[in-house]
């Protein structure tokens, strides 16, 4: 299946290391929405990593949700900046987004956004979507942008979510703690049982886990949409499957 316009989110585990933001992997990231663009995308990016980027400036008790807020305050303007940078090397524009989880409960509010997106899209422009943590509460307690990409997927009418993340597929079991877990390559059903599931973050600034992700997959195979799941660390999988259309590592979530 050839998708025409995506959404990538990456994840704020990737955008991180050692306490800083990882301006490698940020430079990956960057480089592959270039490559495909010429490729005739049109690549929408949902980039978690302002509260992350923010204590690299400031160091505020995370647990403290005031301080969560002002660190995404801080942090929304840095990670701009290292974005628009990145991005001007492959002379590309990109945009800040900031949304709230009820721009989505308003069929008007979504027909305006979706409008605005479109337009950047139109003019060779990046929009970069983050929850606008500031003032949301829910976000940076419960999803790290996972269920905001499956949103933004569905509602601006995307044909595929791409979430880049240190879980690199979706496994029988969980390979951490059973070295012979074997990797799904495609799923067709999530079951009640994984949907309910404990959510197990892997990262101290990210909130979410596998289960968010089949939170994520689940609404958008629900609404005839597909999403995969594969590395941000090593993002040749991707690539390969979106460039050259094979699938040799990730999962597939297809209904």
């Amino acid at each position: 299946m050839k998708y025409k316009k995506i959404v990538i989110k990456v994840g704020s585990h990737v955008l991180t290391q050692k306490g800083s933001v990882a301006k490698i992997r940020m430079l990956a990231l960057v480089q592959l929405i270039a490559h495909l663009k010429n490729n005739q995308y049109q690549v929408i990016l949902v980039s978690s990593g302002a509260v992350s980027a923010g204590y690299t400036k400031i160091k505020l008790d995370r647990n403290i949700l005031a301080n969560k807020q002002a660190l995404a305050s801080i942090g929304q303007a840095y990670l701009m900046k290292m974005y628009q940078e990145k991005f001007a090397i492959f002379d590309l524009m990109c945009s800040q987004v900031l949304l709230s989880a009820d721009v989505f409960d308003s069929q008007k509010h979504i027909s305006h956004a979706k409008d605005a997106i479109d337009t950047l899209l139109k003019n060779g422009v990046i929009p970069i979507i983050n929850e606008n943590d500031t003032v949301s509460v829910d976000e940076l307690v419960f999803g790290d942008n996972d269920r905001l990409s499956a949103h933004v997927a569905h509602y601006f009418d995307a044909d595929l979510l791409v979430i880049l993340s240190d879980i690199d597929a979706f496994y029988d079991k969980d390979p951490n703690k059973h070295p012979d877990a074997k990797r799904r390559a495609i799923v067709n059903h999530i079951t009640q049982e994984e949907l309910d599931a404990k959510h197990t973050p892997n990262n101290e600034f990210a909130t979410g886990g596998i289960v968010t992700k089949l939170q994520s997959a689940h609404f958008l195979m629900e609404n005839n949409r597909d999403m995969f799941l594969a590395s941000g660390f090593d993002l040749s999988n991707i690539k390969n499957y979106l460039i050259d259309g094979v699938h040799n590592g990730g999962t597939l979530f297809r209904k």
